[in-house]
Order: C-alpha cells, then sequence, then structure tokens
C-alpha cells in the first residue's frame, strides 16, 4: 500500500462519534465536529418491508407526528444502543453525510464514547454496530474522560479534578487523574428523565397529555433546578390534550412548578455528586477543593443547576465552555493527540 494511500486511508477521514442518546456528533480528523443532529430515525413500513425514511433532524421533526406506516425511533436509550439494527443504519447515514459516498471514504477508523457503567455486552452492540456501518477499526473512551479532555481539565496532571456529565440518557459522575478514572459512576438520570417527569407533572397537576418533544421545549427554554427567588418565575403557555374532555387545550404553567416537576431527577443527580465525593481519596478531595466540579452536557444548561450543586456540595462548580459538544470534542482530540493515546480502548 502507497504511503498516499495510507494518508487517506488511516488519516484524514479518521472518526470521533459522541453517540449519544439525544444528539450524536462527528468530529473528523483536522476538520473538527462536523455534524450535530438528532439520534432519531424514522422508518417507514410498505407491505411489511421496513426502509429507512429520515435520519436525524428531518426524523426528529417527524416525533410525534407519524402516520400507521411510519415510527420515528431513538436507538438509543440510557446512553447505550436498544436497537442495533436502526443504531447500525443511523451511523452509515451519519458517515455517508459526512464524508459522501467516494471509495477513499469508506473504511474510517472509528472512536466511539462510551458511558462508563456500559456492559460488555452493550459496548459490543456499540462496536458491532460501527463496524457493520464501515468502520475499518473501532476504538471506544469513556464518556466522562472525553468531556474533561474536551472541558480543557488537567487530565494528564497528577491532580484530581472533577467532572459530571448529563447527557440524555445517563448522567456520568468521575474523579479524574493521570489519564484514568480515580472514580467513576454512571448514574441512569438524564434529560430524558427529566422530559418524562415534566410530562407526568402536566398530566398529574392539569390534567393534559403533552408530547416529549412539548416536555423537551419546555425544559431547554424554561427549565430551572429550583424554585425561583419570586417563587413564581416566567410563565409558559403550553398545549396538549386535555385528558378529560379529550379535545385540544392550552394551559399556562410557572417555572417554579417546572423546577417541582425536576426536582426528582435531578436530585437523583446531586445525589451521585455526593456519593462519588464520599468515594473519593483524601488526597483527591484536597484537589478538588481547589478545583472544583465542572459540568458539562446539555443537562448543564439548567438554570441554576451549577448554583444548586455549589449549595448542596459547598465547592466550586463551573459550568464547561460548550457543554453541548465537551464530548465530541475531548473524543476527537483523544484521536488527534498522542499525549491522550493512553485513554482509548481497543473495541
Amino acid at each position: 500500500m502507497s504511503s498516499f494511500f495510507k494518508f487517506f486511508r488511516f488519516g484524514s477521514q479518521n472518526m470521533a462519534i459522541d453517540l449519544g442518546t439525544a444528539n450524536t456528533l462527528v468530529y473528523v480528523q483536522d476538520r473538527g465536529i462536523v455534524l450535530n443532529e438528532p439520534s432519531v430515525v424514522a422508518i417507514e413500513t410498505t407491505n411489511g418491508v421496513k426502509r429507512v425514511k429520515a435520519v436525524g433532524d428531518d426524523a426528529k421533526l417527524m416525533m410525534g407526528k407519524t402516520p400507521d406506516n411510519i415510527e420515528a425511533i431513538r436507538p438509543l436509550r440510557d446512553g447505550v444502543i436498544a436497537d442495533i439494527e436502526i443504531a447500525e443504519a443511523m451511523i452509515k447515514h451519519f458517515i455517508q453525510k459526512v464524508h459522501g459516498k467516494k471509495t477513499l471514504f469508506r473504511y474510517p477508523e472509528i472512536v466511539i464514547c462510551v458511558p462508563s457503567g456500559s456492559t460488555s455486552v452493550e459496548r459490543r452492540a456499540i462496536r458491532d454496530a460501527a463496524s457493520n456501518a464501515g468502520a475499518s477499526e473501532v476504538f471506544l473512551i469513556l464518556e466522562p474522560m472525553a468531556a474533561a479532555i474536551g472541558a480543557d481539565m488537567p487530565v494528564t496532571e497528577p491532580v484530581g479534578s472533577m467532572v459530571v456529565d448529563i447527557g440524555g440518557g445517563t448522567t456520568e459522575v468521575a474523579v479524574l487523574s493521570l489519564r484514568g478514572l480515580a472514580y467513576t459512576t454512571s448514574v441512569r438520570t438524564g434529560g430524558d428523565k427529566m422530559d418524562e417527569a415534566i410530562v407526568s407533572y402536566v398530566r398529574r397537576h392539569h390534567n393534559l397529555l403533552i408530547g416529549e418533544s412539548t416536555a423537551e421545549r419546555i425544559k431547554k427554554d424554561f427549565g430551572i433546578a429550583r424554585i425561583p427567588a419570586d417563587g413564581v418565575g416566567l410563565t409558559i403557555h403550553i398545549k396538549g390534550r386535555d385528558l378529560v374532555n379529550g379535545v385540544p387545550k392550552e394551559i399556562s404553567i410557572n417555572q417554579a412548578q417546572i423546577a417541582e416537576a425536576l426536582s426528582e431527577p435531578i436530585g437523583t443527580i446531586v445525589e451521585g455528586v455526593r456519593i462519588a465525593l464520599e468515594n473519593t481519596a483524601p488526597e483527591l478531595a484536597a484537589d478538588i477543593v481547589d478545583q472544583g466540579i465542572v459540568l458539562t452536557g446539555g443537562g448543564a444548561l439548567i438554570a441554576e443547576l451549577d448554583e444548586l450543586l455549589r449549595d448542596a456540595t459547598g465547592l466550586p462548580v463551573t459550568v464547561a465552555e460548550d457543554p453541548l459538544t465537551c464530548v465530541a470534542i475531548g473524543t476527537g482530540r483523544a484521536m488527534e493527540d498522542p499525549a491522550f493515546r493512553g485513554v482509548l480502548q481497543q473495541a
């Protein structure tokens, strides 16, 4: 094989994928993040034959609005693959969208991040999906390590630091030092559980049924971790189906009610952080007092979550500069920079 072909085969098309429950981000070597789309696939069934109708942004628009023969599916749940065939189709679609269908760009090496609490069976499913989608070789990196690298934390130094990555399906809490995880725990609570909590609260208190997309919009635009100082906060108008009369209806709720709805999933995340701190070695704990806790992931954007954690732990808490892309950037850096190669695992 010529050195020219080697460069193209094993160089510039290598990819790092943040295969998230809510969104998938693709980082291409020397190009950075080139794709950020929802982890959703729309499947159309015609005469008993299933085919992929849409993937990503187009499929997300169909959620909750499809006819009987089309189903919008999220192939990942709680950070791991729930439907391997659909996940494979989604990964293949994203690879082709990034690189096109050129012959030279069919066999990239791929680095994929996985939750620290994922089992060997779950990791094998991710490896198989990526291999079947066209990867020549698959490497794995633990999500909290990728998040810490993406947030510019000192993971290669003998200094303890803590990262809390709040994703769609899981929240990863980890204490890192010297390219390794001194302690890690994976809490199966994230953005999805927050959406479910909002749906449940509105149904229970207002007899109104709303969809996942509406709940997600409420969380993103008005979500708050604790009751606002004035006890009410902003007022939001939401539409759904009245469960008593069975007709469409619009109601108003305020941020204090949203905080009440989110209290259980956020409480679970805070408890996960407390458990991690209790299990941290004394010398590392002393470093965390100085370094503080860094929040990454989409859940880090919930208003006042950093202040809630600061009050609960007594430690400085900061939100990463771009929490939504931290994991993808960190996965890409681990692929590109030899200093981080030790954190990659052969799948």
